[in-house]
């Protein structure tokens, strides 16, 4: 307990101190802890950073890079896309959603951040993630002691009245990467305290109980590349190399039990999936699509269930049918526009429409934002999306910064199987840390007529 409680009070004194010389700075922490919170909350704190930023904004320079300037032009398409989109109301409904891919970008060119303050935000996060891990916990054992139903400890409820280990708006995965930068950040700590080291396994632990099989996976090879080149062990080069020899060793004796999985999965009617499922298996589903099925059947049937994978697999599908039958190359549908054709889609199909408790997968979205980029925003939206991925990697492996390396490498991984950043909460996720790793990387200044 004192090793805990002189950590927070040092959090704490980072906090009043850099408060001091930068008065936008406790503003942009309180975004960032606010980020799993209510979204009027965030946005009340989003609200305040922006206006700290316009009150200190005469002793700042106005600082434009590449970095900061791809966001703000993908929003500008978003909005752009209200003149062409077949469903106006839904696109401008959903532009609100999208401002903070505007906002931040901008907050960040009149925002002069440190080093230090860059990190103690970041330890602050850390530690404020911890907390929300330890609530969810605290409440999960509550409500097993009540219900004895074991569910409570994993993934998210499958509706507002369901029981999981956080609460279904939150979302498993999303939160999964919230906490996966909270646990880099105590992994990669030089000084291996045993704080640290408990605090590491708190989180590691959390993730595995969110159950994100894509997280998870990414999150191990992570941690192998962390060791392997950016650790203190990394030095030692004969331990690196025998690391690496019995990883190549490991992976050619498994080979054939990999691809015997990815067989099973692809060819056979199996409800294991890679992915997590987007609707909740009901008793009157009585067949498991494959993905091969989900790539090639011509008529499906409401009884039939989709496994995350074959569900991803399916909805590829309808975009590729959607390149070929619709003229969205270069424009797209239009924001958020995209659910009237999966709705129909879905009918043709003949796929599960729903019922009084569980909604139906004509109503999900692409869960694949590269795939959602280019459906709704054409290939502009697809390479700005693919853009700005690319420089913020480049950036973080230029920079050493091993943290910025995981968002980078997290967020390419997340997008394969998450509609990301067409939810609020995880655009400005995205926004916020992308510009704090970003923004003072290759800033051009703008030069003054006078």
């Amino acid at each position: 307990m004192a090793i805990i409680y002189n950590s927070l009070k040092n959090v704490w004194n980072n906090l009043l101190n850099e408060s001091k010389t930068n008065i936008s700075f406790l503003p942009l922490v309180l975004l960032m802890i606010s980020i799993p919170l209510n979204l009027g909350i965030n946005n009340v704190f989003l609200v305040v950073f922006v206006v700290s930023i316009l009150m200190n904004k005469n002793k700042s320079k106005l600082s434009f890079s590449l970095v900061l300037m791809l966001p703000i032009v993908l929003f500008l398409w978003m909005g752009l896309s209200y003149f062409w989109s077949i469903d106006p109301s839904r696109t401008i409904n959903a532009i609100p959603k999208e401002i903070t891919l505007l906002i931040i970008p901008l907050s960040f060119s009149f925002f002069l951040i440190s080093k230090s303050q860059k990190q103690t935000s970041i330890r602050i996060y850390s530690f404020a993630m911890v907390f929300f891990v330890v609530y969810y916990l605290v409440r999960a054992i509550i409500r097993y002691a009540i219900t004895q139903d074991s569910k409570v400890f994993f993934y998210h409820g499958e509706n507002d009245d369901d029981y999981g280990l956080v609460p279904k708006l939150l979302n498993a995965i999303h939160f999964s990467v919230f906490v996966a930068i909270a646990f880099f950040y105590f992994f990669t700590q030089e000084v291996k305290t045993k704080l640290n080291i408990g605090l590491s396994l708190l989180l590691f632990g959390f993730i595995v109980l969110l159950s994100s099989k894509n997280i998870i996976l990414v999150l191990i090879i992570l941690i192998a590349i962390y060791l392997l080149f950016y650790s203190k062990i990394a030095n030692k080069m004969r331990l690196r190399n025998l690391i690496v020899l019995l990883t190549i060793l490991g992976l050619a004796l498994s080979f054939g039990k990999i691809k015997e999985r990815f067989e099973a999965e692809f060819q056979q009617n199996t409800a294991k999936s890679l992915s997590h499922n987007v609707v909740k298996r009901s008793v009157q589903s009585v067949h498991n699509i494959s993905i091969y099925e989900a790539w090639n059947n011509k008529k499906f049937y409401p009884n039939a269930f989709f496994p995350g994978t074959a569900f991803r697999v399916y909805q590829a599908r309808l975009f590729f049918e959607f390149l070929e039958e619709e003229p969205i190359f270069w424009k797209g549908f239009g924001l958020n526009a995209s659910l009237v054709k999966i709705e129909e889609k879905g009918k043709k199909y003949d796929v599960f429409l729903g019922d009084e408790k569980t909604e139906g997968y004509q109503m999900k979205n692409f869960h694949n934002q590269y795939i959602q980029n280019f459906a709704e925003l054409g290939v502009i939206g697809f390479v700005l999306l693919i853009l700005i991925l690319g420089l913020n990697l480049k950036n973080a492996f230029k920079s050493k910064d091993f943290i910025h390396i995981a968002f980078a490498i997290l967020m390419i991984s997340l997008f394969l199987t998450e509609s990301f950043l067409w939810r609020q909460r995880g655009m400005v996720f995205f926004a916020l840390f992308y510009c704090l790793f970003n923004h003072k990387d290759a800033l051009i200044p703008l030069k003054s007529k006078s």
